[in-house]
């Protein structure tokens, strides 16, 4: 019974990807290169070949002062244009998205001033506008980040599916626990290094490696199905927390894209971290009662037989299909 519930858990996990991909997040960035005058560079996911319906607005008293060069990309349109906002600058004015309401799609809005502050925002459909505020205090800073941090970690589906395949690999709570905590403090300790500058490894490179680490804990979970032992069977935390050093490089590429606002780096390191833990636990405790959940449920004896092997080849073959099209991505 159990086997069946875990390779339910491991299709419904698999089918998270072709899902998230209609939620890609649109984005923003305005860069201050004189007073009041922006680079801006807006971005929007395509879906199927066609863009996304979500059309950007300016506040009237800004004006355009190079007109919109349009540039397409495998997965998003891009957009360059400069405007002018006036001596005050962008601080009071709002911006509109329009459509943006009827999607499931965020955008996330990264404004960077001369005087070297950098703000993110995260607009949601609810609120299809931002009002551009001054240099945010701490707590603004800190609530923003932690939300990036979850929201980073609860998209991020190789991470999860790795942490997936340590809940199949692990059956013993208490080795359980220790398990995922050496993955967390792992982690936490190369995103911190590779923020700060101390520790630099190439993106793509890092991308196809955490893709193989999935792969190989799929190895491993096979061999548990044959009941073998190994290394990784015997001490899966100190597999877990070498694995952990690989994916904090990949959350730090994340935390990159988005950009750290100088004046506040401990502290927006610190609370995205610590949102990349909350949304590990959300992710870890949404299996466990799913699978407590699909445990009192009778299913086919046929099921329960070959659930397991399946859920370990399923894992497998969607890690291999991930490293290929990663290791392609960046020799190609």
């Amino acid at each position: 019974m159990r086997r069946a519930v875990w390779l339910m858990l491991v299709l419904w996990l698999m089918g998270l990807p072709a899902m998230a991909h209609e939620s890609r997040p649109a984005y923003l960035e305005l860069n201050e290169t004189a007073v009041g005058r922006y680079d801006a560079l807006w971005r929007t996911p395509l879906l199927s070949g066609m863009r996304l319906p979500i059309a950007l607005r300016f506040a009237e008293g800004i004006r355009t002062v190079v007109e919109p060069v349009e540039s397409e990309l495998n997965d998003s349109l891009i957009e360059r244009r400069v405007i002018d906002a006036g001596p005050a600058g962008l601080v009071g004015q709002r911006i509109e998205f329009i459509g943006l309401q009827a999607s499931i799609t965020d955008v996330l809005v990264r404004v960077s001033r001369l005087d070297g502050s950098l703000t993110t925002t995260l607009v949601h459909p609810a609120q299809p506008w931002i009002e551009i505020a001054a240099t945010p205090g701490a707590f603004s800073v800190a609530g923003a980040f932690l939300v990036h941090g979850i929201q980073h970690i609860l998209g991020g589906f190789d991470h999860l599916l790795f942490v997936f395949g340590l809940l199949l690999l692990v059956s013993n709570g208490w080795m359980l626990v220790k398990t995922i905590t050496a993955f967390t403090l792992a982690h936490s300790v190369t995103l911190a290094l590779a923020t700060l500058g101390a520790v630099r490894l190439p993106g793509p490179p890092v991308e196809a490696t955490i893709a193989l680490s999935i792969l190989l804990l799929a190895v491993e979970i096979a061999r548990k199905n044959r009941d073998e032992t190994s290394f990784t069977l015997q001490w899966p935390w100190v597999v877990a927390f070498c694995f952990g050093l690989l994916h904090g490089f990949g959350f730090a590429g994340a935390l990159a894209q988005i950009g750290l606002p100088q004046r506040d780096l401990p502290l927006a390191l610190f609370t995205f971290n610590v949102g990349v833990e909350i949304g590990q636990l959300m992710f870890v405790a949404v299996v466990l009662s799913l699978r407590e959940l699909l445990l009192r449920c009778r299913l086919p004896q046929p099921a329960v037989l070959y659930a397991r092997p399946i859920a370990s080849y399923g894992l497998g073959t969607l890690a291999a299909f991930w490293f290929f099209e990663r290791v392609s991505s960046f020799l190609s």
